[in-house]
């Protein structure tokens, strides 16, 4: 019996629409997560809705309103497999009427993958006044995240098609945030991703030959095993991956960021 793998808590946060549950349930299908029977009927439901898009983004929003709006309401819990770590990944709403519900799963978590709209005028307006990619990082570091993984998403669409300068201009940028809220360089990474097509997600895209970083679950995997919270418990009522409505407790208290 092998050894059993060091567990780490990680939340899913970013702009509303940034594709946070998209990117979020395709790599729960790709770490073998999710069957391809599942998939099928998830992607089925999804057409019928008129929302075929949105398949992977159904892994997650199971909740009725949530597959009709096409917005994550509350937090959803799902566990996976990388090649060191066995993770817990929670998917946490952007849109900011849901905010107590992003900081109930980010208070939960060891670390972070902060998604970002890389489309023109996506970035943008996650980082205006009423936008919540500031605002989550914010609060993120806060609570005591102190391992961040930006994934810059949506490197597929037309308005990017895959553009080096694209990324590094928006890399620019939030590295002057993060810094900014208090992250220091050596608390985040970038990974561009496309959550949809499946680009430097569990492995090298072609389509970024300019990239020489980690794909996505590499990055995962490159995480250092501490928790972001002390010895207090807090305990919530969340929906896992069978979808009944449980209580889970976690290790979680607000720690001094400035550690």
């Amino acid at each position: 019996m092998g050894k059993e793998k060091e567990h780490i808590n990680i939340v899913v946060i970013g702009h509303v629409d940034a594709g946070k549950s998209t990117t979020t349930g395709h790599l729960i299908y790709k770490c073998g997560g999710l069957d391809k029977r599942k998939l099928a009927a998830i992607e089925k439901e999804a057409e019928q809705l008129g929302k075929s898009s949105f398949k992977y983004a159904f892994v997650m929003d199971s909740l009725k309103a949530e597959r009709e709006r096409g917005i994550t309401i509350d937090i959803s819990l799902w566990k996976f497999e990388g090649q060191k770590f066995s993770f817990t990944i929670i998917d946490a709403p952007g849109h900011r009427d849901f905010i107590k519900n992003m900081i109930t799963g980010t208070s939960q978590a060891d670390a972070a993958i902060l998604v970002i709209d890389s489309t023109l005028g996506g970035f943008e307006a996650g980082i205006a006044e009423q936008g919540q990619t500031r605002e989550h990082a914010l609060l993120a570091f806060t609570l005591g995240i102190k391992q961040v993984i930006v994934a810059v998403n949506k490197m597929d669409d037309k308005t990017v098609n895959y553009n080096k300068a694209r990324f590094d201009e928006i890399t620019a940028e939030m590295t002057r945030i993060l810094t900014g809220i208090g992250y220091k360089p050596e608390m985040f990474r970038f990974v561009p991703i496309s959550g949809w097509a499946g680009d430097n997600m569990t492995e090298k895209s072609p389509n970024m030959p300019w990239y020489n970083g980690p794909y996505l679950l590499e990055a995962l995997d490159s995480l250092h095993h501490q928790s972001a919270h002390s010895t207090s418990h807090f305990v919530f009522h969340s929906r896992m991956s069978t979808r009944s409505t449980v209580s889970v407790q976690f290790q979680s208290a607000v720690s001094n960021p400035a550690q």
